[in-house]
This record gives structure tokens, C-alpha cells and sequence, in this order.
């Protein structure tokens, strides 16, 4: 269940009300006149299964309350409610299929902020995954892997792409382009370091590497399984399911690439630099169009789920002709 607490100009709460009232899902409406402040006008509150939250929304910004009002929503862990039970079974799909699309592209765009933090988790994967590439350790590859924040852009430009959000996709597309270069630079810097110190070889670069050879060797395979990671990361996204991330930032080899790249650079291998960089684009590219495609395959899901509950209201009525 999802938990809606609005501010609403007075003028517009039975308005309002009835639109909670008539909404399939929603229940546990409590009306608070005059308890706001700032903005001044009355609080309205109500649970609304999941699968049903979209639509609400949606037809809440149609009455502009976002704009006159405000509109918070949190999840619920438990509800303890013969009425909510009741309210789950009457709302269309399964709450675990359902999208909150505006909450989709606040996460998303909170993901991909160019920051400090988000080029340093990104520069020490890339440094954790060079030591992995040099000494062919699998565990350090899969570490660095695990710590790369950079399925945030990603997730960020296919939902830009989907959602028509210009702002969000050219936010996404500057995280990644700087943040990658960033951890590139600074990567072949510390290869160059770490060779000083006698802890990097060439040798080691240039040897038999049979657990991480393949991040400088793209094939058929790398774009299979990074449209697979993709599908998971924005099912993991859309459905609250975030502990499935780890799995997908741990099967792809977008920082393993990366690092190659650049500890193959500070080497002057021009081979294994441009396979590596071939690997990480192929990687990169994957990922996005498998959100794009899932996001799109949920879009119209969604609507035909719309379509058929009569736009999610318990009389038909509504303002948008889909939820998605």
C-alpha cells in the first residue's frame, strides 16, 4: 500500500475527495480542514493499493494540486486493514507489476546527479576492478562491479527517452560521459603509480588471463547479457525490488572495461584500449535499450490494465484516457 498525504486549497477538497472516493484501491480517506499552514488549506489523507497509485497521481496532477498544493507519498510496509485486503483485491494487476512513473523519474534523476560521491564510487570501481584486470582476480572484478553507481544514468536516460524528459536524459548522458572519463584519467594515473611502486606489470597486463580476459573481447554474448542486466536493473527500479541491483551491476562489465582500458593506456596497448573501450559502448548501449524496451513493455501493460478497469475509478470516471 502507498500512503498520500496532500495539502489542499480548501476551495478544491471535496473535489478532491471525491476523486479518492471514486478511485478503485483507495481507502482510509481522513479529511483535516484548515490543519495547514504553509501552504495554508486542508490536509487530506488515504492508503491506495500500489497497483492503483499511478492513476491516482496522475489524475491529482490534472487538478494541478502538485502546483496549488502538495502531494508526499510513502510506502506502506504493513497495514493491518480488513478494508485495505479488500482494497488490494479490487485494484487492477498485482501490486509488484505496478510503475509509479513520477516517482521512476525523481529516483532516476537523483541517480544520475553528476556529484563528488558518484565519480568517487565510480573511480574507486575502476581502480578496485584495474587491480582485478592486472592480477587476473575475479573477486576484486566482481567487488568493483558490485560498487559502480553507473546503472543510475542509465536507468536515468531510459526513462528520459520513454518519459520525453529532455532535462533528465541530458543530466543522465553528462553523469556518464564525465563520470567514466573522470574514473578513466584517474585510473591510468593510478596504474602509472602502482608500476612505479612494482605493484602493476606490464606482464601482468600482457599475460594469459583466463577470469578476466574477456573484458577486452566484445562478442555476441556481451550485448546478450547486457539486455538481460538491463530488463532486471529497470524491473528491480519499477517494482521497489533494489536488492536485485546488485545482481544486475555484478553481470555486466561496464567497470571492468573501463579499467582495462585505461591500465591497457597507461601501457600503450592500443589492442586491448580499444577492445576494452568496444566492450564498455556495447555494454553501455545494451542496457539502455533493454530499459527502454521494458519501460515501454510496462507503459502499455498499464494501459490496457487502465483501459479495461474503466481508468481505475470505481465508477469509470477520469481525466486521463491511461494511468501510464
Amino acid at each position: 500500500m502507498l500512503h498520500l498525504r496532500l495539502i489542499v486549497p480548501a476551495g478544491r477538497t471535496d473535489e478532491v475527495v471525491r476523486l479518492i472516493e471514486s478511485t478503485v484501491g483507495a481507502v482510509h480517506l481522513v479529511v483535516l480542514p484548515g490543519a495547514a499552514r504553509d501552504p495554508a488549506g486542508d490536509v487530506v489523507m488515504c492508503d491506495v493499493a500500489r497497483e492503483a497509485g499511478d492513476g491516482l497521481l496522475s489524475r491529482l496532477q490534472d487538478l494541478g494540486i502538485d502546483r496549488s498544493g502538495s502531494i508526499a507519498v510513502d510506502d506502506v510496509a504493513l497495514t493491518l486493514s480488513r478494508r485495505a485486503d479488500q482494497a488490494e483485491k479490487d485494484a487492477p494487476g498485482e501490486a509488484a507489476d505496478a510503475v509509479l512513473w513520477q516517482h521512476l523519474v525523481e529516483e532516476t534523476h537523483e541517480e544520475s546527479t553528476l556529484s563528488v560521491t558518484y565519480v568517487a564510487f565510480l573511480t574507486i570501481a575502476t581502480m578496485l576492478a584495474a587491480c582485478g584486470v592486472v592480477l587476473d582476480n575475479a573477486v576484486l572484478i566482481v567487488g568493483a562491479m558490485a560498487v559502480g553507481p553507473e546503472f543510475g544514468p542509465l536507468a536515468g536516460i531510459s526513462t528520459a527517452l520513454v518519459r520525453r524528459k529532455p532535462r533528465l536524459a541530458s543530466r543522465s548522458l553528462l553523469a556518464l560521459i564525465v563520470g567514466f572519463a573522470a574514473a578513466m584519467a584517474l585510473t591510468v594515473g593510478f596504474s602509472v603509480l602502482m608500476d612505479a611502486a612494482g605493484l602493476f606489470t606490464e606482464a601482468g597486463l600482457e599475460g594469459d588471463r583466463p577470469n578476466t580476459g574477456f573484458v577486452y573481447a566484445p562478442d555476441a554474448f556481451s550485448f546478450v547479457v547486457a539486455l538481460l542486466a538491463g530488463v532486471a536493473g529497470t524491473l528491480s527500479l519499477t517494482s521497489a525490488k533494489s536488492g536485485a541491483l546488485v545482481g544486475v551491476a555484478i553481470s555486466v562489465t561496464t567497470v571492468p572495461a573501463a579499467a582495462n582500458a585505461a591500465v591497457a593506456f597507461a601501457y600503450g596497448d592500443t589492442t586491448q584500449t580499444v577492445g576494452s573501450s568496444q566492450q564498455l559502448l556495447l555494454n553501455l548501449f545494451g542496457i539502455v535499450v533493454a530499459g527502454v524496451l521494458t519501460l515501454l513493455a510496462q507503459k502499455a501493460f498499464w494501459a490496457r490494465k487502465g483501459r479495461k478497469s474503466g481508468n481505475g475509478t470505481k465508477s469509470g470516471q477520469g481525466t486521463r484516457p491511461e494511468a501510464a
